[in-house]
Formats: C-alpha cells, structure tokens, sequence
C-alpha cells in the first residue's frame, strides 16, 4: 500500500507545475493525494498520467520498495530546498532511479524513458525483444538507440558499487552535474572503489547508456548490467571499444593540463606553446607530446587561464568536489561535449610506505598503482615535489638507478629504477623509491616536473593497477643531463 506524508506534497506540487508534461510526475502526486482521501484530486492526476498510471498499477509493486522510494524523495527533498537551481536535473534523476528500482514494473529487456520540461513521454518504455514489440515502434526487435551509430557520443565515468541499490548512484550523479543533458548519447563507465578511492582502469565497463532525442528531449536509460537491470542488455562492444579511446585521451589531457599549471606555478607566466613544456632538461615539463596534446593545447591553456582568472584552481570547472563524485561538467565553448577534461585535479603521486605502493592520483581517482621497493626508516615522509626529470641518471639505462629518475625537492632522495628489480615490495634502498623498469618509465612520461609527491604511511589501498599497454609520449626530446653525475641515495 502506498503511503506518503504531507511533507512530500509542496515538493511535488512544484514539481508538477515547472514539468507539467512529466506523467511521472503527475503519476505520484495522485498517489499522494489517495494517500490523504482527496480522491477527486488523485484521479485528475491519473488522467494527466496516462500510460504511466496503467503500467504502475497492472503491476504489483512491493510495498516496501514505495517506501524506499518514499525515503529517497524525502531526503532529496530536503536537500534541494538549499540547491533549488538543480530541481529538474535531480528530479529527473530519481525518477530514472525509482524505474530502475522496480524491475517488475518492465519486463525484462525493456529500456526506461523519461523526460523534463516540455518532454513527450508518450512512449514510456520501449521493448527489446521480437515478441513484446508493439506496431507502433519503429525500431527493430533487440535494437535501442544506443545500438546505433551515435550522432553525438559522450563518455563519463563514475564509481560502480558492489550492491545493486548503490549502483545507480553512479546514474544519480550523471543527471545532477547535467551530463546527460550535454550530449545525444552518453555512455557512462564503472569505476570500482577501493575504500574512500575511485579506480581508474584501461577496462572499466559501460554500466549505463543514456540517449537523448533532439527532437522530444525524451531521455532514454539502459543499463548494461543484466543483474541491475533484471534483462537481457544489448551488445555494447561497439561502445566498449570506442570507451578504451576515450580513457587514452583523457589520460594525456590529464598530463597536459597538468604541466601547464605547473609551469605556471613554477614560472608566474603561462606556456606559449606546447614547445614550451617539452624542451631539453631541465625544462623537460612532460617527457614528450601526442597528437592528443598538440590538438587540445590552445583550448586547455585558454580553459585554465579563464579559471585562474576566476579563482577556480581545478582543471574542469565543476564536480569531483565531494568525496566520489570524480568526473567534471562540460566545458562550454573549449571542447565538444564529450572531448572535455574528466580529471578535474592537477596529477600527483602518492608513497605509502606500509603496502609499498606508489598511486598516480587526480583527486581520489587512482589513475595507476605500482609495487616499490623503499627504504623503511630511511625513506623520508613528507610532501615533495619533482625538482628534476632526467633520463638515462648514470649515463645508461641499466645502472643503479636505471633509466629514469625523478628528483625530490632537490634533496637527495629520488624516484628511479633500479638494476636490483628483487628489491621492489622490500625495505632494501637507502631512502629512495625504487621501480622496476615499465614503472618508471611510465611514471616519467604520466608525471609533469613540478609534481607533488606525498610520502606516509597507510595512506592507500594495497593495489596494483598497471594497464597491458602502458602510457608513453611520442615526439621525446633530450632529457639526460651529461653534466651531472647523480649521487642520490639509492
């Protein structure tokens, strides 16, 4: 049975009359008011759901799953009230949500629809398979929208939980920072979580689809998970593959923007060019350049100057400021929705001492994660920051510290290889933080000079997140330093 308290009615009240064509909305304000005997009220409400009040009521819904709704609402409700702007987003959201929630309100394979303000929502739900398609869809047996050649596709990602209810939080968060609305197709990635960290990984899996019309703004939902959605999920390799391009280019954006704010921050003036941030050492800022770089440079280096200018020290201008909401909003007017910057914090490398582990991070995204040797006691703990970014720092690549170094504050502590790889997960260096050869290497072309570089101890997960194909620049320029012999502490 469905019960609501009044609490819920000026919320919804309001709702309705900023989304009139929302039957969805009209669909629960009649459940409220039969919850409180205005039955009058309650099937003028009915009339204006349509559709929807027919699919909810042939179904029996649980009664327990109104009221977690009914608790959901209640607290979005409250919370809205300080964050009045964001109404249409969040509410939209948590209709999707409650869709979600009620697999037995669709049968299995169906796609959930909804819309705004001035949305048709004639169709709420389109089948998917040969046997439940009705004569009015036009679309084949199997086949939803994102099946199809997109017109104009965005990526995201959000962290993925374990627990089916906590996975459409990650839907919640596309909705509110508006990402849905930005592009005709949005396909967004699972990121796992390892305690208060988000994953990144070369394999993250599409989890949802969002497909918007330009024509209607109806906004159509499908889940990738067959346990989430309680269906049989549509072939999503196509999206898969065109994922793994996307995680490749917000990586080098992410060491773009980077390097620019450390060259700002080093040098009080921005970078002219790209040239700027890949000279010979020292003034070796990235390790080298991509074509992603070349192409995204006058866009990054106008984007943050504008933010510098007001005040926003992050390189996207929105999200990631709460603990697990890690991507950025769009960018209007420097990239094309879906080309702009996900990583919305400068790239850092974090030491843990304890699980021998040293993280690329962006934020709370974990970007990589290696196994290094240290030196107990003798790795110092602290904040850091690259002083020096040298190749080859015993003139070859397979002396003591192999071939890549990277200097600590100009202390004699450094990052580097090392020609004894049974070191690395042991206490067996002087103070310094050892890598195998792929690590290092990595890490050199991922990490801008001027980096911070924190060093603790039980500070991240014990992880190892390294890609099959790992991160490396084109375009090198010369980076050893043949008039300085390194005498670091190994």
């Amino acid at each position: 049975m469905w019960r609501m308290t009044m609490s819920h009615s000026g919320y919804l009240k309001k709702y309705v009359e900023n989304h009139p064509k929302n039957k969805m909305a009209w669909y629960l304000l009649g459940k409220e008011y039969e919850a409180t005997g205005q039955e009058g009220k309650a099937h003028y409400c009915y009339i204006q759901a349509g559709s929807v009040y027919e699919a909810f009521e042939s179904s029996k819904l649980p009664a327990d799953l109104w009221k977690e709704y009914q608790e959901n609402l209640l607290r979005e409700s409250r919370r809205k009230e300080k964050h009045i702007q964001l109404l249409r987003k969040t509410g939209l959201a948590f209709v999707l949500l409650l869709l979600i929630w009620l697999p037995s309100a669709y049968a299995p394979g169906h796609i959930m629809s909804a819309g705004g303000a001035g949305d048709k929502q004639e169709e709420e739900a389109e089948p998917l398979s040969q046997d439940s398609v009705t004569p009015s869809s036009s679309k084949p047996a199997g086949q939803s929208q994102l099946d199809k050649p997109p017109a104009k596709l965005a990526y995201t990602a959000e962290t993925y939980f374990g627990e089916a209810g906590d996975k459409h939080k990650a839907l919640g968060n596309v909705f509110e920072d508006g990402k849905a609305e930005e592009a005709l197709e949005t396909a967004v990635l699972g990121m796992k979580r390892s305690g208060k960290w988000a994953v990144w990984s070369e394999d993250m899996p599409v989890v949802y689809g969002l497909t918007q019309s330009p024509a209607s703004g109806m906004l159509e939902v499908q889940s990738y998970d067959a346990k989430t959605c309680d269906c049989e999920p549509p072939d999503v390799s196509r999206l898969q593959k065109d994922a793994a391009a996307w995680i490749t280019r917000q990586e080098s954006l992410a060491v773009l923007a980077s390097a620019i704010q450390q060259f700002k921050q080093s040098e009080g003036k921005w970078p002219e060019n790209l040239k700027g941030l890949t000279g010979t050492f020292p003034n070796n800022w990235i390790a080298g350049s991509d074509p992603i770089m070349q192409e995204a440079f006058e866009p990054m280096l106008g984007m943050l100057k504008k933010q510098s200018v007001n005040g926003d020290k992050d390189v996207s201008t929105a999200g990631g400021g709460q603990e697990g909401e890690a991507a950025g909003k769009p960018l209007n007017g420097y990239w094309s929705s879906g080309e702009e910057p996900f990583f919305t914090k400068p790239l850092e490398a974090i030491v843990d001492s304890k699980t021998h582990t040293l993280a690329v991070v962006s934020g709370n995204i974990i970007i990589r994660s290696y196994k290094v040797g240290l030196g107990g006691d003798k790795t110092p703990q602290g904040s850091f920051r690259i002083s020096d970014k040298v190749v080859n720092p015993n003139g070859r690549d397979d002396g003591e510290f192999g071939s890549r170094g990277m200097q600590l504050s100009d202390t004699n502590y450094a990052i580097h290889g090392t020609n004894e790889p049974d070191s690395i997960g042991k206490d067996q260096s002087l103070g310094c933080v050892r890598m195998s050869k792929k690590d290092v290497e990595e890490l050199f072309d991922l990490l801008p000079r001027g980096s911070k570089v924190t060093i603790g101890k039980g500070i991240l997960p014990k992880l190892e997140l390294v890609p099959e194909e790992r991160f490396a620049l084109s375009d090198r320029q010369d980076q050893t330093n043949p008039h300085r012999t390194y005498h670091w502490l190994d």
